[in-house]
C-alpha cells in the first residue's frame, strides 16, 4: 500500500497560481524552449503574437534573443532599465537586449575571451536600432573618465554618420541599412571602452544613380539639401530643392513624414565633429556629395557621330 500525502492549498495560493496560468496563457511563455509544443511553427508564431499584442517584443530561445520590430518607442530603454540588467543573472530577469549585452560583457571580463553578438533579420526587422542600443548600453553601463567619455561619444556618433551615407528609405523601410557592418570594441583591464574599429561591405552603391519607384538615394543628400545652410549650399553651387537633382528624383519620394532631414543634419554635421573631422575634412567631404549631384544633372546632346556636353554649369563646379 502507497501512502499519498495531501496538499491542501489555501485560497491566498490557489489564486496566486491561477492567476499565473491566466498570465501565461495572455502573454505566452518568455522561453520557447519552455513552449508545450516547441515542434509546431503555428505555436511558435502564436506565442510571439501574444507577446507583441501586450508590447513584450523580446523572447529568448536558450541563450538566443527573438526580437519583433513595434515600430513605435516604448519605454524600456531608460537608465533604469539598464541598471535593472547590469550584472544579473542572465535568465532573472525578462528578456532584453541590455541581457545579450551584459552577458558578453560579464563573460568578456570573467573568461578573458573576445565575445561576438551576432545580430540577424530581413529588412526592417530592427538591426540597426539593436545595434545603437547595445552601443548606449555600453556607454552608460561600463567605467567611465574623461578618455574613456570621448571614446564612448565618438562609438555613438558613428551612428548617424553611417546612417547618412549607407542608410536610405526603401519600400520595406524608411531607415534600411543599404550595406553590412562589423563593429569591433576594445575595452581595457577594467572593462572600459578604450576604441572601436567598423567595417563596412556590400554598400550598395547603384542606388546612387538609380532608385525604384516609392525609394530615396542615401540620406546625406537630401541632408544638405535641406538642412545646409545658405552659405554652405552656395559654396557647393546647390540649390535648396531636391527635385533639380536627377540622383534624386528617381524613385519620385523626396520626402518622407518619419525623417526630418533638416533635424538629422544637424544631428550628422555635430557628429562628424564628434569623431575627429576637422573643418576643412568636412568641407572637402561635402565637395565630394556636392559633386555627385552635379553630375547627375550633366546633360549631352548628339550630333552627327559624335556627342557633347551641354551644361557648362555643372562642369564648372565639378572642376573645381
Amino acid at each position: 500500500m502507497k501512502y499519498r500525502p495531501l496538499v491542501v492549498a489555501s485560497d491566498g495560493v490557489r489564486a496566486m497560481m491561477e492567476s499565473a496560468l491566466t498570465a501565461r496563457d495572455r502573454v505566452g511563455v518568455q522561453d520557447f524552449v519552455l513552449l508545450e509544443n516547441y515542434t509546431s511553427e503555428a505555436a511558435f508564431i502564436e506565442n510571439l503574437r501574444k507577446r507583441f499584442k501586450e508590447n513584450l517584443i523580446y523572447t529568448y530561445i536558450g541563450s538566443v534573443l527573438v526580437s519583433v520590430n513595434p515600430y513605435k518607442d516604448l519605454e524600456i530603454y531608460t537608465k533604469n532599465h539598464m541598471e535593472r540588467y547590469r550584472g544579473v543573472n542572465f535568465y532573472e530577469v525578462s528578456p532584453h537586449i541590455y541581457a545579450v549585452s551584459d552577458n558578453a560583457y560579464r563573460s568578456m571580463r570573467t573568461e578573458r575571451k573576445d565575445q561576438c553578438i551576432l545580430i540577424s533579420g530581413e529588412s526592417g526587422a530592427g538591426k540597426t536600432e539593436a545595434s545603437k542600443k547595445i552601443l548606449q548600453y555600453y556607454a552608460v553601463t561600463c567605467p567611465a573618465s574623461e578618455h574613456v567619455q570621448t571614446i564612448k561619444d565618438r562609438l555613438l556618433q558613428s551612428n548617424p554618420v553611417l546612417e547618412a551615407f549607407g542608410n536610405a528609405k526603401t519600400l520595406r523601410n524608411d531607415n534600411s541599412s543599404r550595406f553590412g557592418k562589423y563593429m569591433d570594441i576594445q575595452f581595457d583591464f577594467k572593462g572600459a571602452p578604450v576604441g572601436g574599429h567598423i567595417i563596412n561591405y556590400l554598400l550598395e552603391k547603384s542606388r546612387v544613380v538609380h532608385q525604384n519607384h516609392g525609394e530615396r538615394n542615401f540620406h546625406i543628400f537630401y541632408q544638405i539639401i535641406e538642412g545646409g545652410e545658405e552659405d554652405l549650399l552656395r559654396r557647393l553651387g546647390l540649390e535648396r530643392n531636391t527635385q533639380q537633382y536627377q540622383y534624386l528624383v528617381k524613385g519620385n519620394c523626396p520626402k518622407v513624414s518619419s525623417i526630418s532631414d533638416r533635424s538629422d543634419w544637424k544631428v550628422v554635421r555635430k557628429a562628424l565633429t564628434v569623431i575627429g573631422f576637422n573643418d576643412d575634412e568636412v568641407e572637402e567631404l561635402l565637395n565630394i556629395i556636392a559633386s555627385v549631384l552635379h553630375l547627375g544633372n550633366v546633360q549631352y546632346s548628339e550630333e552627327e557621330s559624335y556627342t557633347h556636353i551641354t551644361s557648362d554649369i555643372q562642369i564648372k563646379y565639378l572642376a573645381r
